[in-house]
């Protein structure tokens, strides 16, 4: 509930407790929002026990989390029926980055650089190193573009 307050920021807000309520009737400001908190939980369990009960048999294993679209998806991409891990433990994302590299480069599958052939172990170096180019020649030339 508190996860992200730190100890500075709780020590601020029990010194403002204090100073706005006074110490006299501080613990019974905390005794009041205790019980607030209390009854706002206990009447969120029975509405979300009504609900289930109104859901019938066949929603037994529902649970409210599921309604967060994160934890929706992150189920379905999980789920079995639709072999969707077959699917992306097929993919090979370094073969298939070597092979685009490849097709843009213009060379054929065979002739592909070691680096690019490696194993899924080995990093592929994504860098593209200008070609050094022949001491007599001279750079393209653009006259539109000065």
């Amino acid at each position: 509930m508190f996860n992200d307050i730190g100890p500075l920021e709780l020590v601020t807000i029990i010194v403002l407790a204090v100073l706005v309520f006074g110490p006299d009737k501080l613990p019974k400001v905390i005794q009041d929002v205790m019980r607030t908190v209390r009854k706002i939980r206990e009447f969120s369990e029975s509405a979300k026990q009504d609900i289930r009960q109104e859901l019938g048999p066949e929603f037994k294993d529902f649970e409210f989390e599921d309604l967060n679209p994160k934890t929706f998806i992150r189920k379905q991409l999980d789920n079995e029926d639709l072999g969707l891990k077959e699917l992306r433990n097929g993919f090979d994302l370094k073969k298939e980055m070597a092979e685009v590299t490849d097709a843009v480069h213009g060379r054929s599958p065979e002739s592909s650089s070691p680096s690019l052939s490696a194993s899924s172990g080995d990093r592929i170096d994504m860098t593209k190193k200008p070609e050094e180019p022949a001491k007599d020649d001279r750079p393209p030339f653009d006259a539109d573009a000065t």
